[in-house]
């Protein structure tokens, strides 16, 4: 008789999006000539920039002819992408890697969901909260987090609060930890952490022998550079920290699918008697060249080109169009005496409901009130209760009409003119 995992019976039944979604369907139906604007999503509006779009273009030629045909790729990336992120992403900020350290792959999310596999299904884990659900819900499959309480917390995670109270630093857990999910800029709340708040967390693991996963998804929307856009910036991290980044919001690959993991040689794990330690570099293309077959050909040539000058350029434009609207939304809400935080260093604003509304509640309130829809915050985990999440990722007429409603409704006027 074959068996399920169980595991899985413990997630929500819906994904956070997908649950919004059918709160959006529901209010569909019931208003059919609504016209609803999304700051919920993150995902780009914008379309992909002309260099990139030349080269998936003769990326798609090469594939019509037998001379330039390629088939299956490496399963590690071509050598010519890796080469371009260690040139252009990390030695001008003095960081030296090899090229076999860097493993492309088909976005973030994938390794982000499969990067526990390198270590056993019993480390103890700690997590910010507020958080990215995908973290803790790819720890839930396999064992790791535990049960969920009547709160939503899970029993095998360490939480570490993001609020107001501590600025939105999360401080260091008061016990050892295995392993720990960092993401900055943070995602949902737009923060970030300064250099000297980054280096207590590579301390941190290096006390306590742990490996921390930094998302850096989101890092070339900071706009301050004494901020870090890499963890390796801090010395002492190759030996602790694997880095995943993505082109997705970077370039807007949200429907072409391309990122990348970085696994340096120095990072090592124990064996369970202890008398081993093992680099995990090797182990994780291992796992590559068993459960994945490469990144497509054209979508590495498209990421290729976001590293010429004229991606570059295309991209930092485009990146601007997105954090003019963030600087808009806070100047906006701020001004309606709402706390705004984030939308500074990242396309996500962090906003405190009035009167510790609860998250969801707020959520049908804004929707039915201006038919305009976010992210209620407590399905980034417990800490997110009595916050929405807004995104500037909309075209500007839809963030300017969002917040044109937003005033009247909040100034309890028609939404509507």
């Amino acid at each position: 008789m074959a068996l399920i995992n169980e595991h899985y019976l413990k997630l929500a039944k819906d994904y956070v999006f997908a649950d919004i979604a059918k709160h959006v369907k529901a209010f569909e139906v019931s208003h059919r000539n609504a016209r609803l604007i999304s700051l919920a999503l993150g995902d780009v509006t914008q379309p992909l920039c002309p260099a990139v779009t030349e080269a998936m273009h003769k990326a798609v030629d090469d594939l019509s002819h037998v001379s330039t045909f390629h088939g299956y790729g490496p399963e590690q990336g071509y050598l010519w992408l890796r080469e371009a992120i260690v040139k252009n992403d990390y030695l001008p900020r003095g960081i030296h890697l090899s090229t076999d350290e860097v493993f492309v792959n088909s976005g973030a999310k994938s390794d982000t969901g499969n990067i526990g596999d390198l270590v056993r299904w019993d480390n103890s884990m700690a997590v910010t909260d507020p958080i990215y659900p995908a973290y803790i819900d790819s720890n839930v499959l396999n064992g790791r987090a535990g049960l969920r309480n009547e709160q939503g917390e899970w029993s095998n995670v360490t939480y570490l609060p993001c609020n107001e109270e501590n600025g939105f630093v999360p401080e260091l857990p008061r016990h050892r930890v295995d392993m720990i999910y960092l993401c900055y800029p943070n995602n949902p709340t737009g923060m970030v952490l300064p250099k000297e708040e980054l280096r207590r967390w590579v301390n941190y693991a290096l006390r306590n022998d742990a490996i921390i996963f930094f998302d850096a998804a989101y890092e070339a929307y900071i706009q301050d550079d004494t901020i870090p856009h890499s963890i390796y910036e801090i010395k002492g991290a190759r030996k602790v920290a694997i880095e995943l980044r993505s082109y997705s919001k970077t370039a807007g690959f949200t429907g072409v699918r391309c990122g990348y993991t970085v696994v340096p040689k120095e990072l090592t794990a124990s064996t369970m008697d202890g008398q081993r330690r093992l680099a995990l570099n090797p182990l994780w293309l291992q796992r590559l060249c068993f459960k994945y077959n490469g990144t497509s050909y054209v979508s590495q040539r498209a990421a290729e080109a976001t590293y010429t000058p004229q991606g570059r350029e295309q991209l930092k434009q485009t990146i601007g169009y997105y954090m003019d609207n963030a600087r808009l939304m806070r100047e906006q809400l701020s001004a309606l005496g709402m706390k705004v935080y984030g939308g500074t260093h990242a396309p996500y604003l962090w906003v405190r409901t009035p009167n510790n509304t609860p998250s969801w509640k707020f959520f049908s309130e804004m929707l039915y009130g201006a038919q305009v829809v976010c992210t209620p915050g407590v399905s980034f985990g417990p800490a997110g209760e009595g916050f929405v999440r807004l995104t500037s990722f909309a075209q500007r007429e839809q963030c300017e009409e969002a917040l044109f409603r937003l005033k009247r409704w909040m100034k309890g006027e028609a939404a509507f003119a």
